[in-house]
């Protein structure tokens, strides 16, 4: 039996035949040269001006900012419309805070708390926390700020029972490592950080000035002392288009 490679779906074009390029990805690249042309920080034309600009459509238009914004390169800010991206704030991965990460950086931190409350640990909390199921646990929802704008939406699991009255403590420290340290003796020693990809809640766009669906940085940090004892686990949404994390690799020992 023989095969009509001419009529399959699978044929490959002609050699030396250009791919054609679709019409959303040329708008693209002029879109990316009128990004050029601005400073960051700048707001982008409207996409019906974009449109009459490039003679093309407003679909057309709205893929390309789309695309540019997942890459990072726009930032759309909820309410407010589309700008040039500014420079990524950059965070090691190291057991450091969020007041130091800023400072690093000479930016003012700011913290606010969205909820604090106790909850009784499932199965997944009492593993992570070394606790029985059902024991009582400090949850902490807080929104991360830089010079006031939204970063992230960090949510902090402790145990109630190895921090009492850990709430009042955060009222009389910016830090929540420095608390640990100050009050309680603890220091962290170390922490397995987990990064994956998620999208945008219609919740954590309207907290993060952003929109649904846009892409975010999902962190996942498990850490202990220097007895190997859970001290926190800490799941921190970050806006994507805001931030990029550095690690210093070495060869293994040994």
């Amino acid at each position: 039996m023989t095969t009509d490679v001419s009529s399959s779906p699978l044929r490959r074009a002609a050699p030396g035949r250009a791919a054609r390029v679709p019409k959303y990805y040329q708008i693209k690249q002029q879109v990316l040269e009128i990004t050029d042309a601005l400073k960051p920080g700048s707001r982008m034309p409207a996409e019906r001006l974009l449109a009459l600009r490039l003679d093309t459509s407003r679909t057309t238009v709205r893929q390309a900012l789309q695309e540019l914004v997942g890459e990072g390169r726009l930032d759309r800010i909820q309410g407010k419309g589309t700008f040039v991206a500014r420079p990524k704030l950059y965070r090691t991965l190291l057991l450091t805070s969020h007041t130091e990460d800023m400072h690093a950086q000479g930016l003012q931190p700011a913290s606010r708390v969205l909820d604090i409350r106790h909850v009784e640990a499932d199965g997944k909390l009492s593993g992570l926390l070394g606790i029985t199921t059902g024991e009582s646990v400090l949850r902490i929802e807080r929104l991360r700020l830089a010079n006031g704008e939204p970063m992230a939406i960090e949510t902090t699991h402790l145990s109630a029972r190895r921090f009492p009255e850990l709430h009042g403590s955060l009222a009389r420290y910016r830090s929540l490592y420095t608390a640990l340290a100050e009050v309680y003796g603890v220091r962290l020693a170390e922490a397995e950080e987990v990064i994956e990809t998620s999208l945008a809640t219609p919740r954590e766009a309207a907290l993060l000035a952003t929109e649904v669906g846009l892409p975010m940085l999902l962190l996942s940090r498990h850490s202990r002392d220097a007895h190997g004892t859970p001290v926190e686990w800490v799941r921190s949404v970050y806006r994507g288009s805001r931030y990029k994390f550095t690690v210093l690799l070495t060869p293994p020992t040994g």
